[in-house]
């Protein structure tokens, strides 16, 4: 799937059918903001303008834009899982969250 990105803010390409409509929604934040377009560069032009009012809201707002992807997650596994992750953290001598990070990198590049 591609994304749109502008400002470190990355966003959904959809389609719906039944509209002949693109659309999509800015990912990794808990405000909820969406766009659309009948064209690629409609719809690029939507989630731009979409982001700069989302900022320009918060400025006049004086809240702080949400970070999205800030690099931080909770992630739930099985305790068995978690003891042969540290474990295998500590024989190659880096900390479970480099292990972690090291781990996703690869899978990720084996879908390239």
């Amino acid at each position: 799937m591609k994304h749109l990105e502008y400002k470190g803010f990355t966003g959904t390409i959809e389609y719906s059918k039944e509209d002949a409509l693109l659309f999509g929604k800015v990912l990794g934040i808990k405000s909820l903001l969406s766009y659309e377009g009948t064209t690629g560069a409609e719809l690029e032009a939507d989630f731009r303008a979409i982001i700069e009012e989302y900022l320009a809201d918060c400025k006049a707002s004086g809240i702080k834009p949400e970070k999205p992807f800030k690099g931080s997650f909770n992630v739930r596994i099985p305790s068995d899982l978690h003891r042969d992750a540290a474990l295998k953290a500590m024989e190659l001598n880096t900390s479970l969250n480099g292990f972690v990070s090291e781990s996703i990198r690869v899978r990720l590049s084996q879908r390239r």
